[in-house]
């Protein structure tokens, strides 16, 4: 009898756990219809979704999620005040796994402007955040509840490129933590370097790393940076040349192996390189293109040497793509078309890396991040 029990229990409980579907978040801008962050659950399965909750919030342009899935950290991206803080924010949120809402915990001044990129380290106890008009990376610690204290450090930085256009000043774009938490990397648009910061474990605060940063091509605008699940390499997306660099890592070091194209070769027409993700398998990996291309470019990854290898290209059906993500069992790439009001679901080919419309979409005003809690 008690065996009839055990096994009942069992079942039971593997039916729960089979039902148990991750929670997407999207952030979005929300000068329009837009409200704030938007919360749905997803079956990893068949692609569906189903709108849960929303916080309203604004402009949290870029999200990220504390490793024990219990805060999210968001940016509010904005040139002038909100709610008397200078400059943009960050702020942070509880989630309820039981409910899927959000509820604000605090706010802090991004001490700068237009804030457009937050990480978190695993242990959840430090935040960066990256400022895209004033160039300034800022540092915090966190409470064990969740809570942001003021910014304990405020880094600047100097510089500019060639395109007196868009590159009068430095951009910080991205703020990547290196796998073990020891590194920061800061991509700048502005002076088409990578900046690399030390990061001390006691404090949070940060210093320039022995090798303090790597240069790009000139003019080519880095945006977003990314390391392959092995740790072993790096590749950084560069947005005014539509290209990808490829690099060897390791202990805070970068070492270059190769820049490509992530437009076709007959392409004519505004480049707008955005996002950069590598498969959970580490196989492949994709580069977002606005613009006039509206596209996914996939590449194949070479696991012994890093290098890339021109696999495919996809549109978005939407215009541009500004970031997309795939979902946690890498069934599906999910792309939020910022100016069509869309996020469409693609079904990844696992062996070819290649991506097919699934007809599924998401309607949410002006999507611009994708992050996942599962």
């Amino acid at each position: 009898m008690r065996l009839k029990i055990l096994l009942f229990a069992l079942f039971v409980a593997n039916i729960v756990i089979a039902q148990k579907k991750p929670f997407l978040l999207v952030g979005c801008y929300t000068s329009g219809k837009a409200e704030g962050i938007y919360v749905y659950s997803f079956n990893t399965k068949t692609g569906d979704d189903s709108l849960i909750s929303v916080v309203k919030t604004k402009n949290p342009s870029y999200l990220a999620v504390a490793a024990n899935n219990k805060i999210v950290y968001a940016v509010n991206e904005t040139h002038d005040s909100i709610n008397g803080i200078p400059g943009g924010a960050l702020s942070s949120f509880t989630f309820d796994a039981k409910s899927g809402d959000l509820k604000l915990i605090n706010s802090q001044s991004s001490q700068g402007t237009d804030p457009c990129y937050v990480a978190v380290t695993r242990n959840n106890k430090y935040v960066y955040v990256g400022n895209y008009s004033s160039g300034t990376i800022a540092a915090y610690s966190i409470k064990t509840n969740g809570t942001i204290n003021a910014a304990s450090q405020v880094i600047t930085h100097e510089g500019s490129g060639p395109n007196k256009g868009r590159q009068q000043g430095p951009h910080v774009h991205s703020t990547v933590l290196a796998p073990d938490d020891n590194y920061l990397f800061a991509s700048d648009l502005g002076t088409d370097k990578i900046m690399i910061y030390k990061i001390d474990k006691n404090t949070g605060k940060l210093t320039a790393a022995p090798t303090p940063f790597i240069s790009a091509e000139k003019g080519s605008g880095p945006r977003h940076f990314v390391f392959s699940p092995n740790g072993k390499n790096a590749y950084l997306v560069q947005e005014m040349a539509g290209k990808v660099d490829a690099y060897d890592y390791k202990d805070g070091k970068l070492k270059k192996l190769q820049s490509i194209s992530i437009l076709p070769k007959n392409f004519k027409g505004d480049i707008g390189a955005a996002d950069i993700h590598v498969s959970k398998d580490g196989n492949f990996l994709y580069c977002s293109n606005r613009g006039s291309a509206n596209s996914i470019t996939i590449f194949k990854i070479d696991k012994s040497t890093g290098k890339l290898a021109e696999a495919g290209y996809q549109s978005t059906l939407g215009k541009a793509p500004r970031n997309f993500n795939f979902d946690p069992s890498g069934n599906f790439l999910l792309v939020a078309n910022q100016q069509s009001d869309t996020i469409i679901i693609f079904k990844v080919d696992k062996k070819t890396g290649l991506l097919t419309d699934t007809g599924k979409r998401i309607d949410v005003p002006n999507p611009v991040c994708i992050k996942w809690i599962e």
